[in-house]
């Protein structure tokens, strides 16, 4: 056996997004970009904010010694200071850049968490629906990763999660706003979760670890606000990135944050710094790393995503389809008509619509939809989901 079982294993049970996203791309192949409707993956399709644009034309004809060079394990410190500044903005915090060490997307920011808090073992608990791809993250540091089931309206079942935690448990994951749900959780619920972590560590004799995924903070919708984790929780760590708020995914630029407040908070930068080198990651592009440290507030254009979900979900629900209104990122997150979610998953790809079972995110019953596409996605392709749903209804 060329590879090992576990890989074997991982590749059959493979993240069903980018399963989907391949099949995008052969469909396209064969019938045309407009003619196939693709959901499947969250890759933002709005312009880079103008601001960013021009930092990078200026720091590029600048040509600095150093543009290109290697960088210190942690990035490079105005780089951090800004990340800081603007976590600081965001979230009323009090970090400085000593706090934050840059990184490759907030994957690699939730990688380094990982592997400097994990022991072989050590359970990281989730709300589920989740991200599939944490468990194979987790995997990577010897950790495993448990999930509980949220409430029926997809926010923090706070009681279930205190309940889950066990004497391996080493961290708690949140992703608000989340994906697959676009739930934001609020701030009462973060706080109830922080005394029940608090009160569940001094009852198993350690610490244990909030660790905070968003890099869908500044995608909230009807004037929403998107309370901090980190400010309900000392023992925290932020894992985000530029590449939702900024459309900057292929420059995998994201960063891990510190909460000051943390026990031992140098040791645990420290570690994430060490652990971005050997790792591999060392380090986000230097060249976006000059970009954004003169970052400000500058972000997409929110309000094309909020058009986008208000037309969107009016229009399944009038096909008939049972749906929340997303609080935030950009993802529907759809009931599955009937029974069997492959056998109406299959009705949708006749027409050429990909979309994501809820499978892949840990619920069954549900499909994902990513909105970040453009506007003639939707309309081409909303048609094919109302054929779809009759098709199922006479079905059944």
């Amino acid at each position: 056996m060329a590879i090992s079982r576990k890989m074997r294993d991982f590749v059959a049970n493979g993240s069903m997004i980018r399963k989907m996203f391949e099949e995008g791309k052969r469909l396209k192949a064969i019938y045309g970009d407009d003619a196939v409707f693709d959901f499947s993956i969250g890759n933002p399709d709005l312009s880079v904010p103008w601001e960013i644009k021009e930092r990078l034309k200026a720091v590029v004809e600048a040509d600095d010694a150093d543009l290109h060079a290697y960088m210190p394990n942690a990035g490079l410190p105005e780089a951090r200071a800004a990340i800081a500044e603007r976590i600081n903005r965001d979230q009323g915090l009090t970090l400085t850049g000593a706090q934050v060490v840059v990184t490759c997307g907030a994957a690699g920011a939730l990688n380094i968490a990982f592997k400097t808090l994990l022991e072989p073992g050590d359970e990281v608990l989730v709300s589920s629906p989740y991200f599939v791809e944490y468990g194979f993250i987790a995997d990577n540091h010897g950790g495993v990763l448990k999930t509980v089931p949220a409430l029926s309206d997809f926010s923090l079942d706070v009681p279930a999660l205190e309940a889950a935690i066990g004497p391996r448990t080493k961290a708690v994951l949140v992703n608000t706003p989340n994906n697959p749900t676009g739930r934001i959780y609020s701030a009462e619920s973060l706080a109830r979760l922080a005394v029940a972590m608090e009160r569940k560590g001094r009852e198993l004799g350690h610490t244990i670890y909030l660790v905070s995924d968003e890099p869908y903070r500044r995608l909230a919708y009807d004037d929403a606000k998107v309370p901090s984790p980190m400010a309900s929780y000392a023992n925290s760590i932020i894992a985000s990135s530029f590449s939702k708020d900024l459309s900057l995914p292929g420059e995998r630029l994201g960063y891990a944050a510190v909460n000051p407040a943390a026990e031992d908070s140098g040791e645990i930068v420290a570690a994430l710094s060490l652990a971005n080198r050997i790792l591999g990651f060392v380090n986000a592009p230097s060249l976006m790393q000059k970009v954004i440290a003169g970052l400000g507030d500058e972000c997409v254009d929110v309000s094309i995503y909020e058009r986008r979900r208000d037309k969107f979900v009016a229009s399944l629900r009038a096909s008939g389809y049972e749906l929340g209104l997303p609080e935030g990122a950009f993802y529907l997150f759809v009931k599955t008509p009937g029974d069997d979610d492959e056998a109406f998953l299959a009705l949708l790809k006749e027409g050429n619509i990909l979309v994501v079972p809820g499978s892949g995110f840990g619920a069954p019953g549900y499909f994902r939809v990513a909105y970040c596409v453009d506007d003639e996605v939707i309309d081409g392709a909303l048609p094919g989901f109302e054929r779809a749903m009759r098709k199922s209804r006479a079905r059944a």
